[in-house]
C-alpha cells in the first residue's frame, strides 16, 4: 500500500543508474559555459533555453531522459517542457553533482 501512495504523489524513487543502464540520456540544460566548468561525463547539454528549437536532437521520444541542471529547477521545467512535446519517460535528476553522485 505504502508503494501505491509512493507512486501516486510522485515519490517513487527513482534509480537512475539502472536507468542509465537501460540506455537513458542524460540532459544537462545548463547554459555552455556552466556546462564547460563541469558535467557528468556523456550527458548532452542543450540550455533549457534552447531546448524547444533542440527537439529533434533527441531523436526517440520512448528513450528514457534524465534531465540535470545546477540544483533541479530548470531540469523540472525541461522535463515537463519534453513529456508536453511527446517525450514519454522523463525524469527530473535534479542537481548534477548530486545525480553524479547516484549514478
Amino acid at each position: 500500500m505504502l508503494d501505491t501512495i509512493n507512486n501516486l504523489f510522485g515519490f517513487k524513487k527513482t534509480d537512475y543508474a539502472d536507468l542509465l543502464k537501460k540506455g537513458a540520456i542524460i540532459l544537462d540544460v545548463r547554459s555552455k559555459a556552466e556546462f564547460a566548468g563541469g558535467h557528468i561525463k556523456g550527458s548532452i547539454n542543450i540550455p533549457v533555453d534552447q531546448l524547444q528549437n533542440n527537439l529533434s536532437r533527441l531523436k526517440d521520444k520512448n528513450k528514457p531522459i534524465i534531465t540535470c541542471c545546477a540544483s533541479g529547477m530548470r531540469s523540472g521545467s525541461a522535463k515537463t517542457m519534453l513529456l508536453n512535446n511527446g517525450y514519454t519517460e522523463v525524469h527530473n535528476g535534479g542537481g548534477w553533482g548530486s545525480l553524479n553522485g547516484k549514478i
